[in-house]
């Protein structure tokens, strides 16, 4: 490697090594684990090298602005300062982004939303370029923003960019929306803009190269497209341009647009030295992506038994000021937007648009997130409506193998989506605490405050304190969809080292939480028999893994993992074949030996390859998707659903607006536990997200300007919010996968907010057309406590003429 390496406190590296170890299908420990806890990893925002310099950005202060003129000399007068750059200074591309390149690297003639970087400043201590960016003088003209994303699309509204406001629109159409029905129920839902609150904010080190290159050691979710990116506007070559993975503390979709890659390899390249960013936490706010904001329209029209005719769906997603992964966010809530039900008769309309808000883009579920909360409620309010039972109406619609979904394309895998139902309303209710009114009426004894909503707080001694009960299930698509080109490139050595039979795994694959390292592990074990595997840091050095996201790394990447391991295992066999004249097909491999299927052991692996090395690289793609026809929605769009359900247990102080969610009940299909320990740890990750969502975590936007960017005011669930959770695990495999396994990381979060929200409905009778839920949606409103749905009579679960 070129230049000049950065140190920190350990390594990136994993190494999985020991007896302890095992393959596919146990809980293998993870070899950055320890580290992690003992605080001995080098997390991105602890890399350091000589003669470093430090990064800071100058961000707008205005929505929506333009810029007359912009002051340096306060910064270029401050000692220590080594650059100071603009617009003017970017030498090649002046735009990036994933999926169409609009969003510029530094604003020139103005700025689209509150935080958008306008100078970059490299100094010798941080706080020196922390104070010569606030020296930077911007004269801004302030322009009225466009907000909302109906009004940003009503005729005459001004155009965000050039082209207009409208970022796509997908139309899916399936049979007749106007079949009749005997009931129809509409309803209109609002989802708040999420964050994905990750702990380890923006940074990463970039360091010059002697060949006029560049290396950047960074957190980020895809590292491929990252290097095209700032290649494109360094004007350089992409092999100049080489990123290694550090250590990630955290992701969850926001690491997949760009921070500040492109501002330390400019300030990196201008000043000849490695330059460091690290963002504050109120600027990560700013510099990352968020969940999009959305405003749903539904209509479920059904017969008297509760079997769906038809679902009509206008939805509108906030997109903010650019691009971004915005498309795929629109087709995720289209093409999911009827959830995991039949239904013959489809009419979806799904609108992104371009606002001065901030930035939105990839977080968990995509797209499937904020439908799932509008299908779900709506499933409640049409079993209320018609006094069945909300478990038994979906089950009564649930999909199975071989159902349609509204694209016309066939589920041709497990869809057990009754199952999971039965499973979860099958569990047993934990009990109340003691002196709990069912009714929420005057209590007997004191019970525990611990137990009661507010905690030792003593806001309640257990007075208009009622239990609900909710569910929720949801559909995810697994992996890149609408015929991108979804791949993965996997480089497997084999050698004796130190005597022992040892495997190198090499991918770009990110390792950002999710156990991806120790998946990789695992699989070169199972498939070569060999105990000592050596997961080698990703970077760019070996063809694209693609990102981690859309809950596909262990389905893609672990696919060309086990690929490259048989590339080996067939070059092994062969050389075996020829010297002992058995047929490759009778030969296996396994505790480090290579036997026969019939005459027993034949060789010790370490013996066998001596000093020989067999390597293999391999690129590996699923099955293909295709694009859906843009006027009806129709086409093979997917390649794997997946599929979870939750119910939630709550209690709920009906005068004060509390919420303590008191259990968590969740059902999931996932193929094939490759680890069933990392398994439980993203449904435990994803519910958590999920239950945030629903009761407390929204970046509060008025007039595009950021009301809450700190973790102070913007809440995250902590662990005395979590409580109890009982998973219950299928594993129905998809011939279609590697090892038949199916995503994990994304269903959990879907459906465990529509769970709550059900519950604390159930618990108040309030209709919650909104989350999160504040407690004056609670408290402010007259409703009857303990029914289960909307309030009599409000608009959201009027019974209307069918159209």
């Amino acid at each position: 490697m070129s230049g000049r390496a950065p140190a920190g406190p350990g390594s990136a590296t994993a190494v999985a090594t020991g007896r302890e170890t095992k393959g596919v299908g146990v809980s293998a420990p993870r070899p950055d684990g320890t580290l992690k806890v003992t605080g001995e990893f080098a997390f991105s925002s602890d890399l350091w090298t000589a003669d470093m310099l430090w990064g800071a950005t100058l961000r707008s202060p205005h929505p929506r602005a333009r810029i007359r003129s912009v002051g340096l000399a306060g910064a270029l007068r401050l000692p220590g300062v080594a650059a100071v750059l603009t617009h003017d200074d970017v030498p090649g591309r002046k735009n990036f982004g994933l999926d169409a390149a609009d969003q510029p690297v530094l604003a020139g003639r103005e700025v689209r939303y509150q935080g958008e970087p306008v100078v970059i400043v490299a100094a010798d201590h941080p706080e020196t370029a922390r104070r010569a960016a606030a020296a930077i003088t911007v004269d801004y003209e302030p322009l009225a923003p466009v907000t909302g994303a109906e009004a940003a699309l009503r005729p005459g509204a001004v155009p965000v960019h050039p082209g207009g406001n409208l970022t796509r629109h997908v139309r899916i159409r399936r049979g007749d929306p106007h079949a009749p029905a005997d009931l129809v129920v509409s309803g209109r839902y609002e989802v708040g803009m999420q964050d994905q609150a990750f702990l380890g904010p923006e940074s990463g080190l970039a360091v010059p190269s002697e060949d006029g290159g560049i290396e950047l050691y960074v957190a980020t979710q895809w590292l491929h497209v990252d290097q095209a990116q700032i290649a494109a506007s360094l004007g350089l070559h992409e092999e100049k341009v080489r990123l290694v993975l550090a250590g990630v503390g955290g992701a969850f979709g926001a690491r997949e647009d760009l921070s500040m890659q492109i501002h330390a390899c400019l300030l990196a390249l201008r000043t000849g030295r490695p330059v460091k960013m690290v963002y504050s936490r109120e600027e990560s706010f700013f510099g990352h992506v968020h969940r999009h904001p959305a405003t749903l329209y539904y209509e479920h029209a059904a017969t008297a038994d509760g079997t769906l005719v038809s679902v009509t769906a206008r939805i509108y997603l906030d997109g903010g000021a650019y691009t971004s992964s915005s498309p795929a966010v629109a087709a995720n809530a289209a093409t999911l937007g009827v959830g995991p039900y039949q239904v013959p008769n489809v009419s979806v309309d799904s609108y992104v648009a371009f606002t001065n808000n901030p930035p939105c883009g990839a977080m968990r579920g995509f797209g499937a997130v904020q439908a799932c909360f509008a299908y779900e409620s709506q499933m409640d309010e049409l079993a209320r409506r018609l006094g069945l039972d909300p478990v038994q109406v979906r089950i009564r619609n649930a999909m199975t193998e071989g159902s349609v979904m509204p694209t016309g394309q066939m589920v041709d895998s497990a869809a057990p989506a009754a199952e999971l139902l039965r499973r979860v309303s099958a569990a047993p209710l934990p009990p109340r605490p003691a002196g709990l009114d069912p009714a929420g009426a005057s209590p007997g004894p004191d019970p525990d405050l611990r137990d009661l909503p507010g905690g030792v707080s003593n806001t309640t001694h257990g007075e208009g304190v009622v239990r609900g009960v909710g569910y929720g299930i949801g559909i995810k698509n697994v992996g890149f969809s609408e015929g991108f080109d979804d791949y993965s490139t996997a480089r497997v050595r084999l050698e004796v080292v130190a005597g022992e039979p040892t495997v190198t795994v090499h991918t770009a694959a990110a390792e950002v939480g999710q156990g991806l390292v120790t998946v990789q592990a695992q699989i070169a074990r199972t498939e070569l028999g060999v105990e000592k595997v050596v997961v080698h840091p990703a970077d760019t050095t070996v063809g694209s893994a693609g990102s981690s996201s859309a809950s596909r790394q262990t389905y893609v990447t672990g696919g060309a993992v086990r690929a490259a391991c048989a590339a080996v295992r067939d070059v092994l066999f062969a050389r075996v074949a020829r010297g002992y004249g058995v047929p490759p097909e009778d030969l296996t491999l396994a505790d480090g030996k290579v036997a026969s299927r019939g005459g027993g052991g034949l060789a010790d692996l370490a013996a066998l390859l001596g000093d020989e090395v067999i390597e293999e690289t391999v690129t590996w793609r699923h099955r293909p998707t295709h694009p859906i026809d843009p006027r009806t929605g129709q086409g093979n769009a997917h390649v794997q659903y997946a599929f979870a359900a939750h119910r939630a247990v709550v209690d709920v102080d009906t005068e004060l607006g509390l919420v303590k969610v008191v259990e968590l009940t969740t059902a999931q299909d996932v193929g094939k536990a490759m680890n069933p320990l990392a398994l439980a740890g993203q449904i435990h990750g994803g519910t958590a997200q999920g239950l945030g969502l629903a009761l407390m975590e929204e970046i509060q936007v008025a007039g595009g300007v950021v009301r809450n960017p700190s973790f102070t005011d913007y809440l995250i669930p902590t662990i005395l919010d979590m409580p109890p959770m009982n998973l219950d695990i299928l594993e129905l495999a998809d011939p279609h996968a590697p090892y038949g396994l199916r995503g994990v990381g994304e269903p959990p979060t879907i459906s465990s907010t529509p769970a709550i929200v059900a519950a604390v409905r159930a618990a108040t009778g309030r209709p919650l057309r909104r989350v999160p839920i504040r407690p004056d949606d609670i408290a402010g409103l007259e409703a009857t406590p303990g029914r289960d749905g909307g309030a009599e009579g409000d608009a959201i679960g009027a019974d209307v003429p069918h159209r």
